[in-house]
């Protein structure tokens, strides 16, 4: 490589250096000020690291408010909602791109125009559905129709577009040997979709993990209240604790980017064990 071409790599590193600087200083700010004291929130100069920093902020999270219930509702509903999203989601891809039935592709297409319809439009029916059947003040809400939902569907579709670009012989090898349609997908088909399932795994816990307008309105009981409900209770007629919020909100990041760095590893290993092993 010539000099022009490293001199440009290097510019081309800086930038990438600068944008991400950028992109982490809010979460930089958000640990730093979740250990100072509030005096020192809105000081300045800007007081970037804490001296001291006070860690008894984290420690007022779980005494001032039920957050370690609110965090086991988060992660449950999350990891549930996960599960039961890439079953649906890996079976009906697996069915609309490989299975052989009338109207597949109609159906499907009723499938993701679905998806078009906001959430808003559907929340009164739901809702009055869900306190029929007394489920109104449960975690159900959360979790049964997410799984079902335009989650489900994006994640079928995503799987689906993934299964198309396997090769149809190795499917048609499977049935020579006997194998059934169901001993396809789970001995063949469903672990060579790791790459996708991976990422429908990530969107669809973040979009749990995040969720405020569900639990909004179907959770009455504040011990069932989630996540995203316990910070907004932080934020008060009489003001914000600022450091205390801010240390609730590194607590609630850190599921996020374990789950994250976690699919980011199965999609790599889905990647390099995908062929015809």
């Amino acid at each position: 490589m010539n000099n022009k071409g490293i001199v440009g790599q290097i510019w081309i590193y800086a930038g990438l250096t600068v944008v991400s600087l950028g992109m982490l200083f809010p979460f930089f700010w958000m640990v730093t000020t979740s250990l100072k004291p509030e005096a020192a929130v809105f000081q300045f100069p800007p007081q970037w690291l804490p001296n001291p920093p006070v860690w008894q902020n984290y420690a007022d999270i779980f005494t001032k408010m039920p957050f370690g219930s609110y965090f086991f509702n988060s992660v449950y509903i999350a990891v549930i909602v996960t599960a039961g999203t890439g079953l649906v989601a890996a079976m009906a891809g697996y069915s609309f791109a490989k299975m052989q039935y009338p109207l597949r592709n109609p159906i499907f297409l009723v499938l993701l125009s679905g998806m078009m319809i906001p959430t808003e439009v559907t929340a009164i029916p739901l809702f009055t559905w869900m306190s029929e059947i007394g489920w109104v003040d449960t975690h159900i809400p959360l979790i049964l129709p997410p799984m079902l939902g335009a989650g489900a569907i994006f994640g079928a579709f995503i799987v689906r577009q993934f299964f198309i670009t396997i090769p149809d012989e190795l499917d048609e090898s499977a049935k020579l040997d006997g194998c059934s349609p169901i001993q396809t997908f789970r001995y063949i088909m469903l672990p060579l979709a790791v790459p996708a399932l991976a990422t429908v795994s990530i969107f669809t816990f973040l979009d749990r993990w995040n969720e405020f307008f569900d639990p909004l309105i179907y959770l009455n009981t504040k011990e069932l209240f989630t996540l995203p409900i316990g910070l907004a209770l932080l934020t008060t007629d009489a003001g914000v604790d600022w450091p205390l919020l801010l240390a609730a909100s590194t607590v609630a990041t850190l599921p996020l980017l374990i789950v994250f760095f976690v699919a980011q590893n199965k999609f790599v290993e889905g990647i390099s064990n995908t062929g015809l092993k």
